[in-house]
């Protein structure tokens, strides 16, 4: 550690302190404190460093779980599971809006929990750090029955950000223009990707 404060430290703080750590926080010799007049700028204004605090995602990254990646040990396990053949899974919409909440379905298409991708195998657990029952939303179709939401509460509802959003519908207005072509259709807002 340095045996002086860097004058472009003056008046900030150390990572988040109001005051620079003590000699018993981190075990190590604390660094002398320089004299005012070398703390100032020319003009006797303090010199000041810029901090950048950028905001903390809250939520755990979804995972991504490759067929091909896992070992054969667990594909074994896998093989060995048994899947109930008593359980009576609703077929319809109706079936399923009168179904139990959370929805313990988590193979169904519109569940929030993971996706499943049918070419390659590999599933996406959307909320790696959150069990069935923690979740906020289980069912894709509940949340397009309460009707229209804003681009955050989309995002906090599939775990994904904002701007991946907006990236989606994007890309998902393009499609709708294109093969619907005589649909009379909002025009493409900017991508500014």
């Amino acid at each position: 550690m340095s045996q002086g404060i860097d004058p472009g430290d003056a008046g900030v703080g150390w990572e988040g302190h109001d005051a620079a750590p003590t000699e018993q926080e981190t075990g190590e010799p604390v660094a002398q404190k320089l004299p005012l007049d070398e703390l100032l700028d020319g003009e006797g204004a303090p010199v000041r460093r810029k901090v950048r605090r950028h905001q903390r995602r809250t939520r755990m990254r979804a995972k991504t779980i490759a067929m091909k990646r896992l070992t054969k040990e667990e594909l074994r396990l896998g093989a060995e599971l048994q899947i109930p053949d008593d359980v009576a899974r609703p077929v319809t919409r109706a079936e399923c809006k009168e179904g139990p909440r959370p929805c313990p379905f988590v193979s169904c298409k519109h569940h929030l929990f993971l996706d499943v991708n049918p070419e390659t195998g590999s599933f996406k657990l959307n909320f790696p750090d959150l069990e069935i029952e923690q979740m906020k939303e289980t069912c894709a179709l509940d949340v397009a029955d309460r009707g229209g939401i804003t681009l955050e509460e989309v995002g906090e509802i599939l775990n994904l950000t904002r701007e991946r959003i907006r990236q989606v519908e994007v890309r998902g207005l393009y499609k709708l223009r294109v093969l619907g072509d005589g649909l009379d259709l909002p025009p493409l807002p900017p991508d500014r990707s």
